[in-house]
């Protein structure tokens, strides 16, 4: 019993259920795993309890327990005097351990939240919360309820997927991810700079592109008959200049095997899909003439006279060799 299974059986007729079976069932000490497991994510806890796979296994995880009750210096002589092997040996004391270990789970994430996050752990749970509002309109769901556990809610996002791709071609639904490979923490990290450094590079070309544009159409006012059409121009070109690209690492996750297209862009395949009615349209008759031929700019045109003979000593002729005026 992990994760959502686990967070399903809080409350207090499942917890008097599963007590019931006692050190001896794999539920029991699955649950009793699970929610140590989510208390070392917000406690720096040493000890650790592990799930049985069956009453072989009971003796050692009763020598847990105990070390984790004396770390938590738990209040009840019954879970932490007399012999380790004999303290839950009735569903009561197991039912007190639930008890004990679910109220320190609920204080410590009390405690979490009034920790003032700093500003980077903000933006990062202020998009996590963008992001799932997204995926529920996407998929049509209605708001997510804030008393809603994540379990409960990534358990209803993936139901809801699932039905939608049910509805789906077969072609697509045969498409594999592009991502095949489960990431550790460091690499998601490390996956996450690439993609930072990526946004930043394609900033400054982007920037590039922009500085370009300007010059380009600042070089279309020079005409007099783009003098009255300045402002118009202008406000035509600005949403051109304002676009910021929205990709994340959400939308490598989404990628499919058909978007990796390792192929000439001169390729006689690609160009079949990529093609489209302009590159068709041929300019029959008289073609309007672009100019672009310097020779024929029409005067003023600079002009230069060869040099005079004996003219190359320049005020040499005026002026003698120790710089004083000749004499006429």
């Amino acid at each position: 019993m992990e994760g959502d299974g686990a967070e399903g059986c809080l409350s207090m007729e499942a917890f008097a259920q599963v007590a019931e079976g006692g050190v001896s069932s794999p539920q029991f000490t699955a649950l009793c795993s699970w929610l140590v497991s989510e208390l070392r994510t917000l406690c720096p806890l040493e000890e650790d309890v592990s799930p049985t796979q069956g009453p072989e296994d009971a003796e050692m995880f009763q020598i847990e327990v105990s070390g984790l009750l004396n770390e938590l210096h738990c209040p009840y002589p019954s879970l932490t005097k007399g012999d380790v092997t004999a303290r839950l040996s009735t569903p009561e004391n197991c039912l007190q351990l639930l008890y004990f270990l679910s109220s320190e789970l609920l204080a410590a994430r009390l405690q979490a939240r009034k920790v003032p996050r700093s500003a980077e752990e903000e933006d990062k749970a202020s998009e996590a919360v963008r992001e799932i509002h997204h995926i529920c309109q996407a998929l049509g769901m209605a708001e997510p309820d804030p008393t809603c556990s994540i379990h409960q809610l990534m358990a209803d996002i993936e139901s809801k997927i699932s039905e939608a791709l049910s509805t789906l071609p077969p072609e697509y639904q045969q498409m594999e991810p592009l991502l095949k490979v489960p990431l550790t923490s460091e690499e998601w990290e490390t996956l996450a700079s690439i993609h930072k450094a990526l946004q930043t590079e394609y900033q400054r070309r982007k920037q590039m592109m922009v500085t370009r544009l300007d010059v380009t159409v600042a070089s279309f006012h020079w005409s007099e008959r783009a003098k009255d059409c300045r402002t118009a121009m202008t406000e035509a070109f600005k949403p051109l200049r304002v676009y910021d690209s929205q990709i994340t690492l959400a939308h490598l996750l989404a990628a499919r095997e058909d978007f990796s297209r390792i192929i000439k862009t001169s390729s006689g395949a690609l160009r079949d899909k990529t093609t489209c009615a302009i590159n068709k349209v041929l300019m029959i008759g008289d073609v309007p003439d672009r100019g672009g031929r310097p020779g024929e700019i029409e005067p003023p045109m600079p002009t230069w006279e060869k040099r005079r003979e004996g003219g190359g000593s320049g005020g040499n002729q005026r002026w003698g060799k120790r710089g004083k005026k000749k004499k006429k």
